[in-house]
Formats: C-alpha cells, structure tokens, sequence
C-alpha cells in the first residue's frame, strides 16, 4: 500500500545551522533494536535542527511511495523508507529544499530522475568549492574582510576607489561567511518558509542595497561565527550520548575451535562466541561468564558507583569494565544489539518527542516570525509617513528588526536542555524515552510500587531458624535440614539450603508431597520438610508451634519445618528481603509530597508488613494484574499524575495505564520494559525520587531560557526602534541569547 510520510507538527521557524540540538524519530520504546535493514540512510550535512527536519518532511509529503522518514539529527542522518521508483523523486526534492543528500549505506547509491549520479557530493555546503579556506579559518577571515570594510568606510576619503575596495572586501567576507546561510535562505524563500536563514538572507542583502555594504558584511562575519561557537556548545550536549559509543572496544579476544585465542574486530563477533577479557580491561560484548569471577564497574549501563560482584552465570554488559580477574563470556547478544548500543538508540530516539515546553514555543515561534516579519514591513513602509523618518532610516532600521526578532535563541531554548536532560539521565542509568516524560515527571503526585522485586530484592533468604526442644542435638538438625533442602527445587526450599551447611547423607525412598514439601529416609529414619499444611496433615502441629508460626507469618515470612515421625524439631523462616536502597528512596519521596502505595498479589499480611517496613503510606494486597490496573485508575481520580513502578509480566498492564511508568531494567522483563516509560537500568529505586528532581530542574532552566531568550529581545527590540542599536549589535543580541540559554541549558550536563 503507498502511503506518504506523517506531517510535521507546528515546525519552529529557527534554520539555525547547527544549533538546534533536538534529534531522531518521533517513536520509541523500551529499548529498541537496531535499524531496519535494507532502509537507505544518508547524511545531510546541514540538516541540523528540528526546522529543517520539518522543511524536509514538507518538501517530500506529496511524493507517493513513501513508506516512512526516520531522522537523526544529531548524527545528521535521514533513514528513507520508499518504493525503488519514488527514491530518486524524494532525493531531488530534498535537493530543492536546499539540502544536500549523500548516501551512507551502500544500497542508498542512487541517480535522480534526469540520470545524474548524486551518490557522492561534497560532505558540506562549506566545502563544495575547494578554493574555500574551511572551518574557524574561513570565519577568521571574513571577520577580518569585514572589519576591513568598516575601517574604509570611516576612515578613508569618500571617493569611488575607496568605495570600490569597501565593496570588493564586504562581498567577499559575504560570500566566505554567509554562502551557506544563502543557499539555504533563498530555498526557503522559494518555499515561503520564513527561518533564520531567509531573514539573514533578507537583512544582508537589503543592507548591502542600501548602502551599508560594510554593516552587511559585519553582520554576516558576526553571525556566522557566533553560530559556529554555538554549534560548538550544543555539541556537547548530543557528545553526552555519542560519547557512551567510545565505551566499547574495537577489539575482542575470541577462542578458536583449536582452543587457541585471536583478536578480531567487535564487529565480527557472532553468538555464542568465547570472549577473554582481562583484568582492568572494557567489556567488548553482551553476555553471561562462562568461566571466572571478579569485579565489574558498571557505572556506564547502570549509572552503579560501587563495582559488583560477578561469578560464572551471571550477565555482563558491554562498555563496562572487568576489574579483577581474567573471565571467559559467553555472548549473548549482537555488538549492534548490547544494551549499551540500544540505551544509546533509545535516549537519542527520546530526543525526538516533543516535550509540552517545546510543543510550546514551536507553536509560538510559528506565529512570531512570520509577525515579525510584518512588523518589520510596517516599519520600513509607514515609518517615513509616521515619524518623518527618511526610506533609507525605516528600511535600515526594519532590516535590524528582522535581525534581532530571529527567533533562534526562542527555539533552541527547549531542545538543548531537554537533550541535556535526557543525557544526564542517561549517565545515572535512568533510560527516558521522550522529552515528554522527563518534564512530566516533576508533575508526579502518587507512586504505586510492585513488591517482588522493586521493593523487595526478588528472592527468597532464610531470616530466622528456630530449634524446638529434643533429643537430637542442634548440629544435627541443620545437617538433616540442609540435606533434604539441597534435594528440592522449589524456591524456599533452595534458600533453606543455600544458608545451611549440608553433610552429602545418603537420601532413600525420597518423596515430594505435592504443594506440601519433601521427605525422605536419612540416617534410617523418616525426616519431614514441609509447610504449615504438611505438618497439619501428619498431626505435628502443637499450640505451641502454632503460637510461633502465627508471629513469622504475621511478619510476612514463609514458614517451613523439620519434623521426625514424632515431633516437629526446627522452624526455618523464608522471607524476601527489602533491599537496602528502597527506605532510602521512599524517605525521599515523601520529602518531594509524594505518596506511596504498594500494590502486590501477595496476601494483606505480608504487604503490609513489608509496607511498614519500608516506609510505605499504603499497601494493598491479593491483586491480580486487572487489579493493579484499576488501582491505578483510582489513585489518579484520588491524587492525580500517578507513576507506577514494577517488573514482572503482570505489571505491564498497569505501567501502561500509569501516567509515567518506571520499569526495573535488570529484573524487569521484555514486556515490563516495553510499557514502561522510564527503565531503571540499575533497579535502584533511588532513581526514581532523582528522576523527579531532574524533571523540577530541568523545567526550570526550560523557563529561565525562555525568559532570557524573549527579554534579551524585547531590549534590543526597543533600542532598534529608538536608535540605539545597528546591524551587527542586533547579531550579538541574537546569538548572545542563544549562547546562554545553550550554557544554560548544558548545566543539567554537571548533574
């Protein structure tokens, strides 16, 4: 079926080079795979921010065949999903657009309608002419042509030599700083799209026409390098999340089928493969340790400061780093599919949903510029009849409107700090999946936990063992204990056996009681394991022993008994320990007002003996998952935006019914993940109170930018009008606004 590709939402008007720091898809999920195959991907060099990404979905939106456009700004990337035919159609549209489309996958070669191959052009609109100086040079240079205009224009004799050379000088420093901002401002004053680059392209000539040669080349030289600087800046916040890439090494040591070890690039690693990594040594791959134990910093994947214990079994992630002993890894899963590869794909996908600030202000700046540029009109066009203004004054002055109203420093405002947002949350292995999120979540009122899991560790410890009064000796019963413990599967029985010591005795006629325990012959006698119900069926139950199950149980504790034929002769509690960070979260959450509620399948008794435990406010039990989900609802209608937070299968229903749900990335499984909105890559749920404050944060920088980017121009806004401003110092107001709110923005980085 031919479909074409979604419209843009209110585009903002900003064509700002590389300054707008916003990127990728408008999806994403738990944690993605990798890219389709097949998909052609190409490289826009000048395809830097979330305008352009519009002007381009524009400019291909009637082109049949087009199944899907996936963009990446902050690699500069377009994946294009279309029909062999439309390809060449979509690729000189963008061409028309102004942008310059060069293939980066090898199937993306391609000639366009009129048989022209376009599969190699140049990487960068400032290159294309080999004659250019590149990069901060070619700037330096134009600044120094411009400043050369200026000083003729004030200094030397008026007289057509002079004059001549002035102009000689500004055209050239236009043409070194400004050909790209022309390229792409006369395609979208082709296209009726009013940006930064047709008001640059305006303002300039228009000066130029006027006469202020020397003002126009100025303002181009200025402008030019200060959107350069700012790239610079903006960089790193997209340099947080590319950054993660240089955690993986290039090369893995891999066993041969001889049992010899050869290094060969990561890339080439398949499944199943044998990896040695050494001590001190990166992790190259995904995997679980085949053979060895030591100590691996996880801090890359997880954002964990302490360095965890790993032995044979156990999974370990690529980019993370083998601290103590040499171990052999079995890979269990693609470089291109590590959970590092597809944190990265996922937080750079997050960049791309538009968080409610932004939605905000592109829909402002839709409307602001296209005002502005009326404005400016109605200043160079009525001006003279109003205030006696000369036509040369009005226009002058409406060309340094045009400058200054650039809403650049508007737009940029939100993407970079949300971008820088999604980073350093990255960095504490806190995985958001959208913009939308990480300012949502400053909104939280209530959060309902899961137990098993979440609150708790997940798995079952022995707590307390208690010896009932006989002839057999103390030393004894733990042996028998952890004889017929070690012989069982089931979970209680696994942790009775994994804190006692067993003594290898010969097991006869040994018997599983179904739901009830195990027993067997040991040391020529019958011996009993079971549960509270077993010991009922054999009428070994006293007051007394009932007295002492009622107390584990009212604390939550699974309860298991050695018993002979004659008498109970000891009592093993199994309880599922809180972990140590989840006090500590909680006790947090209430600090930020918000409320707790536990919701569990286990019975009322032990949720609420863990809830009081953990400093939860409330806890409700015997849920089933449809259960949860309706709990959710009505803590909404109680307290309003509820998050949610589990791992299991059962939870899934209820994280997606939450307003924001928080996933355990190492518990948790697929489907969790999947509904979830934010992973705990660590399962700690001290994340969770850190997330919130990094949302508080984050909305407030969003704001302090927005103030400063519409203050700045009000100000200069006013001097312009009252002649207290020209060209090149409406530039500096311009990008002066734009490089704090970048700086500003980048704070949350140090986080």
């Amino acid at each position: 079926m031919i479909t074409t590709p979604p419209k843009p939402s209110s585009t903002p008007t900003c064509g700002c080079s590389s300054a707008c720091a916003t990127s990728i898809s408008d999806s994403s999920q738990a944690l993605p795979q990798s890219k389709k195959a097949g998909v052609p991907v190409f490289r826009i060099p000048t395809m830097d921010c979330s305008s352009e990404e519009g002007e381009i979905r524009h400019a291909v939106a009637n082109i049949p065949g087009v199944r899907s456009l996936q963009f990446q700004l902050a690699v500069r990337t377009l994946s294009i999903d279309a029909e062999a035919e439309s390809l060449p159609l979509v690729l000189a549209a963008i061409r028309k657009a102004g942008f310059k489309p060069t293939p980066l996958s090898s199937n993306a070669s391609e000639k366009d309608s009129d048989g022209h191959d376009h599969g190699h052009e140049g990487h960068d609109h400032d290159h294309n002419n080999a004659s250019f100086p590149s990069g901060i040079q070619k700037y330096v240079l134009a600044l120094a042509l411009a400043v050369g205009a200026e000083s003729i224009a004030f200094f030397a004799p008026d007289t057509r030599i002079f004059q001549g050379l002035g102009m000689v000088l500004s055209v050239g420093a236009i043409a070194l700083a400004g050909f790209s901002t022309y390229v792409k401002g006369l395609a979208a004053l082709r296209n009726f799209r009013l940006n930064i680059n047709a008001l640059m392209t305006v303002a300039v000539t228009g000066a130029f026409v006027i006469g202020q040669w020397p003002e126009a080349a100025m303002v181009m030289a200025l402008y030019a390098i200060a959107e350069l600087i700012e790239a610079r800046a903006v960089d790193r916040a997209r340099g947080a999340i590319k950054s993660l890439l240089d955690l993986t090494p290039e090369t893995a040591e891999i066993r041969q089928s001889d049992g010899s070890w050869q290094m060969f690039p990561v890339g080439s690693v398949v499944l199943d493969a044998v990896v040695r990594i050494k001590p001190g040594a990166r992790i190259p791959v995904d995997g679980v340790i085949a053979i060895g134990s030591t100590s691996v910093d996880q801090a890359s994947v997880t954002g964990e400061s302490i360095p965890v214990d790993k032995a044979p079994g156990d999974a370990v992630f690529a980019g993370t780093i083998n601290a103590t002993a040499t171990i052999e890894v079995r890979v269990t899963a693609l470089p291109s599919n590590s959970v590092l590869s597809r944190i990265i794909h996922a937080v750079e996908q997050a960049q791309g949903s538009r968080a409610p600030t932004q939605q905000f202000v592109d829909k402002f700046a839709a409307i602001y510029t296209p005002a502005v540029f009326v404005l400016a009109l109605g200043v160079a066009l009525l001006t003279p009849w109003l205030m006696d203004w000369t036509w040369t004054q009005a226009v002058y002055k409406a060309l340094v409107l045009l400058v200054i109203a650039c809403p650049c420093a508007l737009v940029i405002s939100t993407p970079v700090t949300v971008v820088s947002g999604l980073a350093a949350a990255a960095r504490r292995g806190i995985l958001i999946k959208g913009g939308v999120h990480l300012e949502g979540a400053r909104k939280i009122k209530a959060l309902a936990l899961d137990k098993t899991g979440t609150i708790t560790e997940g798995k079952p410890v022995l707590v307390d063992s208690e010896f009932v009064k006989s002839e057999v000796p103390e030393w004894q019963v733990l042996r028998w204990a952890g004889d017929l413990s070690a012989h069982s599967d089931h979970p209680v029985s696994k942790a009775i056996a994994k804190s006692l010591n067993h003594g290898n005795s010969v097991l006869q006629d040994f018997k599983v009681v179904a739901g009830r325990g195990v027993e067997a012959l040991v040391d020529g006698q019958l011996l009993i394991l079971g549960n509270h119900r077993l010991m009922e069926d054999r009428k070994l139950c006293s007051s007394s022993i009932e007295a002492r199950l009622a107390e584990h149980e009212a604390l939550g504790r699974t309860v298991t008994m050695l018993a002979s034929q004659t008498q109970v002769l000891a009592i093993f509690a199994v309880a599922d320990t809180i972990k140590e960070t989840s006090r500590e979260a909680l006790a947090q959450l209430h600090a930020l007002g918000v409320t707790s509620v536990m919701l569990t399948g286990d019975n009322e008794a032990t949720a609420k003996t863990i809830a009081k435990q953990a400093g939860i406010d409330d806890a409700r039990g015997n849920l089933l998952p449809e259960d949860k989900l309706t709990a959710i609802e009505e803590l909404q209608k109680r307290y309003g935006l509820t998050a949610m937070t589990g791992d299991g299968i059962n939870d899934a229903p209820a994280l997606a019914r939450s307003d924001i749900g928080f996933a355990m990335g190492v518990a948790g499984t697929d489907t969790a993940m999947e509904a979830a909105d934010v992973v705990i890559m660590n399962d700690d749920l001290r994340r969770i109170p850190e997330t919130i404050v990094l949302s508080r944060k984050t909305q407030a920088i969003l704001w302090q930018n927005i103030t400063l980017a519409l203050g700045i121009k009000a100000v200069f806004l006013m001097l312009a009008l009252f002649n207290g401003a020209s060209m090149w110092m409406a530039v500096f107001a311009d990008m002066g606004a734009s490089l704090l709110v970048v700086g500003n923005g980048l704070r949350l980085l140090k986080k």
